[in-house]
């Protein structure tokens, strides 16, 4: 089962996924439990569970041969709709560019390559649905001709950065712009003193492989700033304070 917790206008939300037999999820959400049919979970159903860089993964690939690419991958965070394929097959790409995006959650995320190098092959197209998983694209990582990049890198920093969490608590009368769920800071767009309107953008956050806009919900002065650029937050964590 994963677990999520976000806000959408200001409402928090808390969800749990389960996966069910013949292609459907369970979905809690604040508590109310919805069954989720997902007909392409129905016909790859172990692939949820199968992670690139784990050795295991060899028995859930045996299920889907023509999907085994013949270098790396970038593959769906979490289960969405696709809305654009921005990088076309034979393009080369630098780390960070963006290859595609998709919806999940309500929220249009995109998916970036984690190093620079070039797009083989599109798996998926415009509208499609795609769970947890599921291959995206057929990446060739330079530098790396038979690899996929590892993803645990980008996990490695999360020990030192863990200092963050401790922010201090907004004064009375301010408001805090919060992490809906655990990430990493790519970009701190507000500065002491500056004044923001409801609906800009605060923060850039990298969150499940892909990066999302923390938006102000009300207008405001920002008083402190309690992140900086490769921080980790923690979900509900006061990023930045308004009055």
């Amino acid at each position: 089962m994963k677990e999520f917790k976000f806000k959408i206008d200001g409402k928090d939300y808390e969800a749990q996924v389960a996966e069910q037999d013949n292609g459907v999820l369970a979905v809690t959400l604040n508590g109310n439990t919805y069954a989720v049919e997902v007909p392409a979970l129905a016909h790859h159903a172990v692939k949820p569970v199968v992670h690139q860089s784990a050795a295991p993964a060899a028995a859930p690939r045996a299920a889907a041969p023509s999907a085994a690419p013949a270098a790396g991958t970038i593959v769906a965070p979490l289960p969405g709709t696709i809305k654009q394929i921005v990088a076309a097959e034979g393009q080369k790409v630098k780390k960070g560019d963006t290859i595609l995006t998709m919806e999940a959650m309500k929220m249009e995320n995109a998916i970036t390559a984690e190093s620079d190098g070039t797009v083989l092959k599109v798996r998926t197209s415009v509208g499609a649905s795609v769970n947890q998983g599921d291959i995206l694209v057929d990446f060739q990582a330079e530098g790396a001709p038979a690899a996929a990049p590892a993803p645990a890198p980008a996990a490695a920093p999360a020990a030192p950065k863990a200092a963050p969490a401790a922010a201090a608590p907004a004064a009375a009368g301010a408001k805090n712009v919060e992490a809906p769920l655990p990430g990493t800071i790519k970009q701190v767009l507000v500065s002491v003193g500056q004044e923001v309107a409801a609906g800009d953008t605060v923060v850039v956050m990298e969150a499940m492989k892909m990066e999302n806009n923390i938006t102000a919900e009300f207008a405001g002065k920002v008083t402190a700033v309690n992140v900086a650029v490769g921080d980790q937050v923690q979900s509900g964590q006061a990023m930045v304070v308004l009055a």
